[in-house]
């Protein structure tokens, strides 16, 4: 069996591999893509068991296409565990790579979780549709600086017929009429670009019966429950709510020693789409659910709007997780409450939902 440690970079790869029948150990530096591929094919051709190990990272996914067609193992492990088991203070990618192997010959590679393809390529579309929107904004935004500018305030009138014909109304000058037009043309664009995207996030939530189940919490939509089952991928990798939050980078950083324990700004560690759509979730929550209303509201006084916004979401984030993990909709999610798991609760297994 051939066993490599890859240092991958978008241009090229360093590698150490050894051959565990006769103890070999070689290192090369291959560039991408043609001088790699035919290195992995010519293993292939030898008909030779390979194992790779590699650091998490971007502009790989031809990298990984080409080790999946060829059936060797691929094994991602945590860039940053990675990083603390460096003894030296030197680092180089040939010491990188050396590293890699030696956890995959020692048996202390840290592999992650990885989706699957048919995922990944899902995530496309809900980023797609989120930069779209993103896109959107930007217009809409700078075409209410033009309103503005020529003293229509009312900004929900905007974008309606009565509002956008006040918009084409004025007169400006060259220039900033061309601007006016191609930004009313690009919205014009994006705006059923924007509808069919979240026509077949629909379609694709449908498919998913833990994504039914979420959409059933108030605030929940299909964009965030599909949203939560792709990025979280299977709820028993997890084994309580706070390692939702930490995964998804709701929790406080902590530098904390002896005595002294200091809390810091979330960590935004986790998944930044699916953070920013459980924030928002959370609002349409907190206006559709009185008891969310009120602790909202009470957060607020003592933490301030921007830390209650978190803090809702952290709660809501942790909410769908129990429900996907117990099959839960959300009648049966009140029906248990938070309790549930404790001596004398009829669920009768240790949990909360908050």
């Amino acid at each position: 069996m051939i066993i490599i440690g890859a240092d991958y970079h978008p241009g090229f790869q360093q590698i150490a591999f050894v051959d565990t029948d006769t103890g070999e150990l070689q290192e090369r530096r291959l560039e991408h893509r043609e001088e790699a591929e035919k290195f992995y094919r010519d293993l292939d051709a030898q008909e030779l068991k390979v194992r790779v190990g590699m650091e998490a990272s971007g502009h790989a996914r031809w990298f990984e296409r080409l080790l999946g067609e060829l059936q060797f193992e691929l094994w991602i492990g945590d860039a940053a565990e990675i990083r603390t088991k460096r003894v030296r203070k030197q680092k180089t990618d040939r010491q990188d790579a050396q590293l890699i192997l030696r956890l995959l010959l020692e048996d202390r590679f840290p592999q992650v979780w990885v989706p699957n393809w048919e995922n990944r390529d899902l995530r496309q579309l809900l980023w797609h549709r989120h930069r779209m929107v993103q896109a959107r904004t930007r217009i809409m935004n700078q075409l209410q600086a033009v309103a503005l500018n020529e003293g229509l305030r009312c900004k929900k009138r905007l974008w309606r017929d009565a509002g956008r014909e006040q918009l084409e109304s004025f007169r400006l000058a060259p220039w900033a009429s061309r601007r006016r037009h191609d930004l009313l043309e690009l919205l014009d664009r994006l705006t059923p670009t924007i509808a069919e995207l979240t026509e077949a996030i629909e379609q694709e939530a449908e498919s998913y019966p833990a994504a039914q189940r979420l959409q059933t919490h108030p605030g929940v939509g299909a964009l965030t429950a599909l949203a939560f089952v792709l990025i979280i991928g299977r709820a028993d990798r997890f084994e309580c709510g706070k390692q939702i939050a930490s995964y998804l980078g709701l929790v406080p950083a902590e530098e904390s020693s002896g005595q002294r324990r200091r809390l810091g700004h979330i960590t935004k560690q986790g998944n930044s789409l699916l953070r920013f759509l459980l924030v928002e979730a959370a609002q349409v929550t907190v206006r559709s659910d009185p008891e969310w209303r009120s602790r909202y509201f009470h957060l607020v006084l003592r933490r301030g709007r921007k830390i209650a916004k978190v803090a809702m979401a952290r709660r809501l984030a942790v909410r769908l997780y129990w429900m996907w993990r117990k099959g839960w909709n959300y009648e049966q999610l009140k029906k248990f409450g938070s309790h549930a798991g404790e001596p004398g609760h009829p669920d009768g297994v240790q949990s909360s939902t908050e």
